[in-house]
């Protein structure tokens, strides 16, 4: 958890720097810019996570080296908005440089006393060291489509590190546990949304004339996160690991469902801009930046973890609720309809499966 704390950290700071692109109009280049720095904030964290499960063994120099990934956290915290506004990825790259290094070295002790496990262990260590030099070389790119493309080339190789590693044999994991960090690092996520609440509330205060819509966007947020949370704890997520390629599947999608949770507090402070008139956008476009977010969000927790414990009519209400949730920003009231439909959704799991499952 103190390792997940410094995630905060760089989350926010994306998020708040997706928030600032999309009140100015430069929604592609906000989402695109999004997408790169949140890989690298969500890959680093995956891969420590289920480095942990396996080979935690939580003596000084684990702590040390721990820590020393957590400080490239916050050095990749520090040059977010540099890359967001300029294109300037050079502290991002040093940032994620020092973290996989790190990692490299903790994969590299584990391959000591790792038995059949060491050539797994090592090919970690090679496949993420040899990642980081094509990184430091991405610095070299020219700004634009050049870049993107060999974000895309790299961040897949980064990707494929876990499938080379363990094609002969499988490294160990925990599947309570495991599920476990990831149940709290959507906690972290969310957790920017009630930030963007209390935004509302503060906003609220300082405009006496238009108090109610700022206090309406703060109470329905609430709703809106509320619900969120307890439809991703709705189901047992520790059933969705069971295999290598059901955990690899459960693991990758997640950036999805990280992503989107965090994108969905910068569309609720849009909304708060285009009350204040703040916002290059038209209320129908913010209303996109909220909705978006919530409807992936919903689709990717049904399809990891919903579907396969859920029935037939869960399985017509998630998909259905996330199709109504993007239909919103065309009507009157787009954040009171989403609230009320993630609400129902809320509704229609307890209902559903209040019979069967355990209290806790």
């Amino acid at each position: 958890m103190f390792f997940d704390l410094v995630f905060v950290v760089a989350v926010s700071i994306a998020s708040a720097q997706l928030h600032h692109a999309f009140s100015a109009g430069h929604v592609l280049h906000g989402l695109t810019s999004f997408a790169m720095l949140f890989f690298a904030i969500w890959w680093a964290w995956m891969n420590f996570a289920w480095f942990a499960t396996a080979f935690d063994t939580d003596d000084w120099l684990y702590r040390v080296t721990t820590i020393v990934q957590m400080g490239g956290v916050l050095v990749l915290a520090a040059g977010i908005p540099d890359a967001f506004e300029h294109g300037r990825y050079g502290i991002v790259v040093a940032g994620y440089v020092v973290m996989r290094i790190a990692m490299v070295a903790q994969w590299l002790r584990a391959s000591r006393g790792a038995g059949r496990l060491r050539r797994a262990t090592l090919r970690y260590a090679a496949g993420i060291a040899g990642v980081q030099v094509l990184w430091i070389l991405f610095l070299l790119l020219p700004a634009g489509a050049v870049q993107i493309g060999a974000f895309v080339v790299f961040a897949m190789m980064e990707m494929s590190v876990p499938i080379v590693a363990e094609r002969e044999v499988r490294t160990p994991w925990h599947p309570h546990h495991i599920t476990e960090r990831y149940g709290l690092f959507t906690l972290i996520v969310l957790g920017e949304s009630l930030l963007a609440s209390a935004n509302a509330i503060i906003d609220a205060l300082h405009e006496a004339e238009s108090f109610l819509p700022f206090l309406s966007i703060s109470v329905l947020t609430l709703v809106v996160t509320a619900a969120l949370w307890w439809i991703y704890f709705w189901p047992e997520h520790h059933t969705a690991v069971g295999s290598f390629g059901r955990s690899l599947r459960y693991g990758y999608l997640h950036y999805f469902v990280f992503a989107a949770a965090a994108a969905f507090s910068s569309g609720i402070e849009t909304e708060l801009d285009v009350l204040t008139g703040d916002s290059a956008l038209s209320s129908t476009a913010a209303s996109f930046a909220v909705t978006v977010p919530i409807a992936v969000f919903l689709l990717c927790v049904w399809w990891l973890v919903i579907r396969p414990a859920g029935d037939r009519v869960i399985d017509v209400v998630m998909p259905g609720g996330a199709v109504l949730v993007l239909l919103d920003p065309v009507l009157p009231v787009p954040v009171g309809l989403t609230a009320g439909i993630v609400a129902a959704i809320v509704v229609v799991l307890v209902v559903r499966g209040s019979a069967d499952r355990p209290r806790p």
